[in-house]
């Protein structure tokens, strides 16, 4: 997931070495996650997936399948502004370095071929992958690290810890109860621009991009332009949050406020920067 994850555990009842011993145990189920569903690990099943020819399917593990679903569900929420497999337009778009670089017609429409959440089915009762075009690229990098948030926070949970504060890249942060002696977690969003607070909820936020382009608009197979703003989704779930923050950075306002009122328990934020 190329992230740094931080866990910081505030629990009375909880001594240091155990808290030191549960955190370790979180870390490694971080690791486990990213052997599962990282595209460029050959081992797991997001890996595997990717190799299938059009008509072909695969048996999923449990994280794979949590993530292709949860993907697909937001991807209809959405309509469409939130995609797993728009990989080959960030390799078109962008360069090695992270510049942005011009893409003809023709290469784009070639792409545009494999790209689109409904070129794959899921069957739930056999927790197998089927697709409908030739070596997809599906790319789990806009909820994987919410996901794995969540399945950390679950292993802290089974050790008996309820107070904790879980952090990947700064972009994601799951709070679960609160600290020892405040009502809930405080935040600070964008280098200071907003301050929130969390309990048993999360945070992710997009944008800001310096240069190129990291976020793909999959309704109109283009980049977003991200520069100087950001977008925040908060809601009951790390890998909720991560996909919606993603999502929100393409949808218009209107359809951002009809969503959220929609699902609940989901809020939005914008931050911009001159």
């Amino acid at each position: 997931m190329a992230t740094t994850f931080e866990i910081i555990i505030s629990q009375d009842d909880v001594a240091e070495a155990y808290a030191a011993q549960t955190a370790n145990a979180a870390f490694e189920e971080i690791a486990r996650l990213e052997d599962e569903l990282s595209r460029f690990r050959s081992s797991s099943d997001i890996f595997r997936i990717g190799q299938l020819e059009a008509g072909q399917s695969f048996r999923v593990g449990m994280a794979a399948w949590d993530c292709l679903s949860l993907a697909k569900a937001v991807h209809a929420e959405t309509n469409g502004a939130f995609d797993i497999t728009i990989g080959p337009l960030m390799e078109l778009f962008v360069t090695r370095t992270g510049e942005p670089r011009h893409v003809n017609a023709s290469v784009l429409e070639e792409a545009r071929q494999i790209i689109g959440s409904h070129r794959f089915d899921l069957d739930e009762a056999e927790m197998t992958v089927t697709v409908h075009a030739s070596r997809m690229i599906f790319d789990l990098g806009a909820l994987g690290k919410g996901y794995a948030l969540d399945q950390a926070a679950d292993v802290l949970a089974m050790h008996g810890v309820h107070n904790a504060v879980l952090n990947a890249g700064d972009s994601t942060v799951l709070a679960i109860g609160k600290p020892a002696d405040k009502d809930a977690w405080n935040l600070t969003l964008s280098h200071g621009a907003k301050q929130i607070q969390l309990r048993d909820r999360a945070v992710s936020g997009s944008g800001f991009a310096v240069q190129g382009a990291h976020i793909m608009n999959p309704r109109l197979f283009q980049p977003v332009p991200v520069k100087n703003r950001r977008t925040y989704a908060l809601a009951p779930t790390a890998a909720l949050s991560d996909a919606l923050s993603t999502a929100f950075m393409v949808m218009d306002p209107a359809e951002i406020s009809a969503l959220c009122e929609r699902l609940g328990q989901v809020e939005s934020l914008e931050i911009s920067e001159e």
